[in-house]
């Protein structure tokens, strides 16, 4: 069951097991989604077959798709779930975001609080951060030694695993930003006070560790990219270009897919409307 590329696409599925650098990846790489009447045009078009593909999911009840997205700090993911979700109906979508996890959730293991918000049947759910954090977060800042990780990755993988044979499609996106896009990003939060509320003082001591993140980040999506359950990483630095490239392998995902409402179980024509 592993999810097609679209063939004109600048985003790069991960290979299972092969080796990542995501510094051979450009962020800023729009190609073939630099003209941006096409952009927008392909987007409306794809919105339409989103909003058909969801209301034949939602109608028959048996399927449901995972959208992960992960990202360094300013690296999109609102912006790109906000696009993805345009026209969609919100009462077939679930959305959860994961924050530093509460004292609670840390009495219990790392993906006690993840489960219960994986998508019900019919339905598309989005996680704004996941439980990547917990190898990513915990790993740079030293909270956890190199055997947890390790052994998270496969914990994920094998929690991605049983989703799928219960029915659940996962799809994950890192949305692929430059230093320097990051930085100027930063700079415009700050510069207006109505993004203002955006920016944490924070982010600019997690912008210092912005070389162990890559490495963290291009580990652990080579480790727990699956044919199943793959890793594509978006050029995101044009956030056009990073909408239409998401779109298009979550519409062909879909296709693949392809919900279909379930017949009648009544006799049609004896029904008369009067």
């Amino acid at each position: 069951m592993a999810s097609a590329t679209p063939a004109t696409t600048p985003a790069v599925r991960v290979q299972p097991n092969a080796p990542l650098r995501l510094a051979d990846i450009n962020p800023a790489n729009n190609e073939p989604f630099s003209h941006k009447k096409k952009v927008d045009k392909r987007l409306e078009e794809l919105r339409e077959q989103l909003s058909d593909h969801q209301e034949n999911l939602y109608a028959e009840h048996r399927q449901s798709l995972l959208l992960v997205f992960q990202a360094m700090d300013t690296g999109g993911k609102d912006g790109a779930i906000r696009s993805l979700l345009t026209g969609v109906n919100p009462a077939g979508v679930e959305v959860a975001a994961f924050k530093q996890p509460s004292t609670e959730e840390l009495n219990h293991d790392f993906l006690w609080r993840i489960h219960p918000h994986a998508p019900g049947r019919g339905h598309i759910g989005v996680f704004n951060r996941s439980h990547y954090e917990d190898v990513l977060v915990t790993r740079v800042h030293g909270i956890i030694e190199p055997f947890t990780w390790q052994q998270r990755y496969q914990d994920i993988v094998n929690f991605e695993q049983l989703l799928t044979r219960n029915g659940t499609r996962v799809i994950k996106f890192f949305l692929h930003i430059s230093k320097e896009e990051q930085a100027a990003r930063l700079q415009a939060r700050l510069d207006n006070p109505k993004k203002r509320w955006k920016f944490e003082p924070g982010d600019l001591k997690e912008r210092k560790l912005w070389d162990s993140y890559q490495v963290a980040y291009q580990e652990a999506l080579a480790a727990t990219s699956t044919a199943d359950c793959p890793w594509y990483v978006i050029p995101a630095n044009d956030k056009r270009a990073r909408n239409l490239a998401i779109m298009e392998i979550v519409v062909a995902a879909l296709a693949e897919m392809n919900p279909q409402p379930p017949a009648a179980t009544f006799d049609v024509a004896a029904q008369v409307i009067e």
